[in-house]
């Protein structure tokens, strides 16, 4: 069935081209669905266009984009490995790879998002693991009035802790200590079902311990996160402004009892305050400030916007700041060049989302109707159209399948991490996509889930939904076992 509704869907677009020249939202049906006896047209296509078929394997989340031009695939090839590049420190004879750290959490963008997939939580605290595709981030409250302003005013999204700066660093280059290591303790948390089952959640604790540059604020705020995949990314940047903001209901107007909201952050290329909506908490406004910020802070390398070679080190770290740097004429005097950095960004751009599997099996079709029934589809937006963009034309005019509204929702003070970032508030998160969730033990070799990895399957990350997604909590854990496990085979189907 799959490959049918796939080419009807295609040749529907190709034929509205056609015709009018261009798609847009009004040329599908984006209403949610009435009927679940069959899928719907183009479902299959997550990702629209730009959908592979390839085998769903630990390769899955690693394709281009299926309808890219031959003359851009080694584009995408180069960009792919500046993505795998190895960092090393500097002084070193690759001067076009070095720059690393001094401190830094990964030495590569594939470390954490490894096979572009998803980051894992440490299977022990170091010395047994690292914590290697999960750090912590850092903040503390305003401790000037600038600093209260610039928050208010949305020019930063947080101030970083004095001494140890936006994240914890738990690498460092030769001859230098690491700024310390993130300690996890968990402790059970049983839900019971209405059925007499019961499922035991890990309700996680975070400390850091072995400080190697002094006490830290007390007052800092931890953040923890795991990468997020990296798959279809440019879709998501493509989809237009105004739909998000047409989705938002701050004020719960229609009284459902979700009010999704913008984050709204500064865009540094634009030097304006803008709709944010890439980050757990939607920090950041477009991909590429999302690989710069990535770059600088995981890394500790240079680039074009963020031009310190120190990465996340603070005036605090003063044998940090004294290490040589790899900033070189030939990059611009930057460690990564504005050409890497723009190959980076139609590499992670054109990441392809996997097409649909067993999207008109009947378990499948009924726990589609559990989905929406539920009013799991009140954030989990199931498509878009994104706009006409001539720059990235993969992306553009696609109907798409991302199951996200990219806006920030209260979920309630089982999740919160208590840290706000920008406009979005301690127990806020975005509504993160779930094309391609169903291949995460495919790609990765796990199934942890949320942004701090806790949940270690699906159903414990429904579990943990909380404030704005409690009534759709609540109707999971009325669910019979059968229609728990349909509705978790629609999830793995996406």
């Amino acid at each position: 069935m799959a490959q049918p509704l796939c080419i009807i869907g295609t040749l529907t677009a190709a034929l509205l081209l056609s015709l009018h020249g261009s798609v847009t939202a009004a040329d599908y049906d984006l209403s949610p669905a009435r009927q679940f006896v069959a899928a719907e047209t183009g479902e299959v296509m997550q990702g629209g266009a730009t959908t592979h078929f390839n085998k769903a394997d630990r390769n899955a989340f690693s394709h281009p984009a299926a309808n890219m031009e031959f003359d851009h695939q080694l584009n995408f090839q180069l960009g792919n490995s500046i993505f795998r590049k190895l960092w090393v420190s500097s002084p070193s004879s690759t001067t076009a790879s070095d720059g690393l750290g001094p401190l830094y959490n990964a030495r590569s963008c594939e470390r954490c998002h490894q096979q572009d997939g998803r980051g894992h939580t440490p299977q022990n605290n170091w010395p047994e693991d690292n914590a290697i595709s999960m750090f912590l981030r850092l903040s503390i409250p305003p401790q000037t009035t600038e600093q209260e302003i610039q928050l208010k005013n949305n020019r930063i999204g947080v101030v970083p802790e004095p001494t140890y700066g936006g994240q914890l660093q738990d690498f460092a280059v030769t001859g230098m200590p690491a700024e310390g290591r993130m300690q996890i303790s968990y402790t059970d948390l049983p839900v019971n079902f209405t059925d007499g089952s019961t499922v035991v959640l890990r309700k996680p604790e975070y400390t850091i311990t072995d400080t190697q540059y002094g006490p830290l604020h007390p007052d800092t705020m931890l953040s923890p996160r795991i990468a997020p995949p990296m798959i279809g990314l440019g879709l998501l940047e493509a989809i237009s402004e105004q739909d998000l903001l047409t989705l938002a209901d701050p004020d719960d107007s229609d009284g459902d009892g979700i009010s999704g909201r913008t984050n709204r952050v500064w865009d540094s290329s634009k030097q304006t305050v803008v709709t944010g909506r890439f980050g757990w908490k939607a920090g950041n406004p477009t991909l590429h400030q999302q690989n710069n910020g990535a770059f600088n802070g995981d890394i500790g390398i240079s680039t074009p916007t963020r031009s310190d070679p120190y990465g996340d080190c603070t005036s605090q770290q003063s044998r940090c700041l004294q290490q040589p740097n790899g900033d070189t004429p030939a990059q611009g005097n930057r460690e990564a060049s504005a050409q890497m950095l723009d190959l980076v960004l139609f590499y992670t751009r054109n990441l392809a989302v996997p097409a649909r599997r067993n999207a008109s099996q009947p378990e499948v079709l009924a726990g589609k109707k559990l989905f929406y029934q539920s009013g799991c589809v009140g954030c989990h937006q199931p498509k878009f159209v994104t706009t006409k963009h001539t720059d990235i034309p993969e992306q553009s005019e696609q109907l798409i399948w991302p199951y996200s509204d990219l806006l920030l929702h209260d979920m309630g003070e089982g999740l919160a991490d208590n840290r706000p970032e920008f406009a979005a508030s301690g127990s806020e998160w975005r509504t993160p996509p779930l094309w391609g969730i169903g291949l995460t033990k495919a790609v990765n070799g796990h199934t942890q889930f949320l942004h701090d990895g806790r949940a270690r399957n699906l159903m414990e990350a429904i579990l943990w939904h909380g404030g704005e997604a409690e009534p759709a909590r609540q109707q999971v854990i009325k669910m019979s076992k059968m229609d728990r496990t349909n509705l978790i085979q629609f999830l793995e189907s996406l």
